[in-house]
C-alpha cells in the first residue's frame, strides 16, 4: 500500500504524514508515505487545496488533516 501525502511541507502536511505513519502501524498495515511537495504534482491528482492524502492512488481527503483514527478507517 503506498500514501502519498500531498502539501508544501508546511506544518499541517508533516502532521498528517506521521498520523498516516501511526495508522498504518497501528492497523498492521506496511505501507510506504511519501510526501510529494512538487505543485504540479500535486496538482496532477486534481488536488486544489493542502494537506491531502492519497491512499493507492485514490485521493482520500483534501483540506485538512485527518486523524490517526479516520485514516484507519481509510486503511
Amino acid at each position: 500500500m503506498k500514501i502519498h501525502i500531498l502539501g508544501s511541507g508546511c506544518q499541517n502536511c508533516m502532521k498528517l504524514a506521521k498520523n498516516a505513519e501511526e495508522a498504518a502501524k497501528a492497523k498492521g498495515t506496511e505501507c510506504e508515505v511519501i510526501k510529494i511537495t512538487d505543485i504540479k504534482e500535486i496538482m496532477s491528482y486534481g488536488v486544489m487545496q493542502t494537506p491531502a492524502i492519497v491512499i493507492d492512488g485514490k485521493v482520500k481527503s483534501v483540506g485538512r488533516v485527518l486523524s490517526v483514527e479516520e485514516i484507519k478507517k481509510l486503511l
